[in-house]
């Protein structure tokens, strides 16, 4: 079933691991629109989603939330409000890989505060560039004032990718307690 009173988005640039978290999460088969990629200069990868993936997790009292991943391709933009309606919060992707990855945080962060209010920041790709790990997201966040969790994740690990939606939904119990 895909309506749910809880609802987790993941967004993010194409490449930077919604698909490959939804997967390692869900405890159902993931449902994924990915077709063939054919903007190789943004990402050489050979798939990419074009609508959205889903995948279900139920957690330790028994609520199922629904996992539901945006396509990254700034195209596709206009499905992504649609997509945030109704959910609990954000897990914003980053791939550290990128040289841009902190404008990608800036740009994802002022794109989807607009849908969700409750946002946490996963960033991939750390062991393809280890240096400063997190500074400079953390320092941005600083300089910006904003307080989200951020983790280094690696979006094949369901620990890893489970600690932050475990991080988001205690923001979310604690701002609607």
């Amino acid at each position: 079933m895909i309506l749910h009173q809880y609802k987790i988005v993941f967004g993010g640039k194409m490449g930077a691991g919604k698909t490959q978290a939804i997967k390692s999460l869900s405890e159902i088969s993931v449902l994924s629109t990915e077709a063939q990629n054919t903007d190789q200069q943004a990402h050489n990868k050979a798939l990419t989603t074009v609508g959205i993936d889903y995948g279900e997790i139920k957690l330790e009292d028994g609520v199922v939330v629904g996992l539901y991943g945006t396509p990254g391709q700034d195209r596709f933009d206009f499905v992504w409000s649609v997509i945030c309606k109704g959910a609990i919060g954000a897990v914003i992707l980053i791939d550290h890989s990128q040289k841009d990855a902190l404008e990608d945080l800036k740009f994802y962060h002022k794109t989807f505060k607009e849908y969700v209010n409750n946002i946490v920041v996963g960033v991939t790709h750390v062991d393809e560039d280890s240096k400063h790990l997190l500074k400079q997201y953390k320092d941005w966040m600083h300089l910006n004032q904003l307080s989200m969790p951020i983790f280094a994740i690696d979006a094949r690990e369901k620990d890893e990718v489970l600690l932050t939606v475990e991080a988001l939904i205690a923001r979310a119990e604690v701002e609607y307690a």
